[in-house]
């Protein structure tokens, strides 16, 4: 039986710099500027997080399971302090994703038993890393979108009852 690791997960990896070229391109940049609650990101941010993963930690750790070598964690809070976001980081991610594509295009099925020392999590295989790629993806793509539901649900008056699963919690 094949298995569809490959396929399943560079579909996400592949349609993901088309939605944020859609959000940015479509929604107003006040709007994906807007933090849903004080300590959590905006659109734009979720955005800054994809391109700096995606520049900085994606493309080591799909070399180094290729490789066979370990690699280090990465922790986006103990990271250089950024500029602030701006709809330009769509263009910036779009190019880092075609980049990484093409590395990614060279993964086959026998690869994705390779396994690599993570700093963090102990012994990963190329099969988990390409289901966290794309999980990670959609992570901050539904955190993007959750956070542009914000104003939206709190002006929608009687109709909020309809997304208490999606409200932001703001520490009180």
């Amino acid at each position: 039986m094949a298995d569809n690791t490959v396929q399943w997960c560079r579909s996400i990896i592949l349609t993901t710099p088309a939605r944020w070229r859609t959000l940015v391109d479509s929604v107003p940049v006040e709007l994906l500027d807007m933090r849903p609650a004080p300590n959590e990101w905006s659109a734009l941010e979720c955005l800054q997080h994809q391109v700096e993963v995606e520049r900085d930690s994606f493309p080591v750790r799909l070399k180094a399971l290729l490789a066979g070598q370990s690699f280090a964690g990465f922790d986006p809070n103990d990271r250089p302090v950024k500029p602030p976001p701006s709809i330009a980081l769509a263009a910036t991610f779009e190019q880092l994703r075609a980049a990484n594509l093409r590395v990614l295009d060279g993964v086959t099925e026998s690869d994705l038993d390779k396994r690599a020392e993570h700093q963090v999590y102990g012994m990963v295989s190329m099969r988990e890393f390409l289901h966290h790629w794309a999980a990670h993806d959609l992570n901050h793509l539904v955190q993007a979108e959750r956070a542009l539901m914000q104003p939206l649900i709190r002006g929608c008056g009687a109709w909020n009852v309809v997304y208490t699963d999606h409200v932001v919690k703001t520490e009180d």
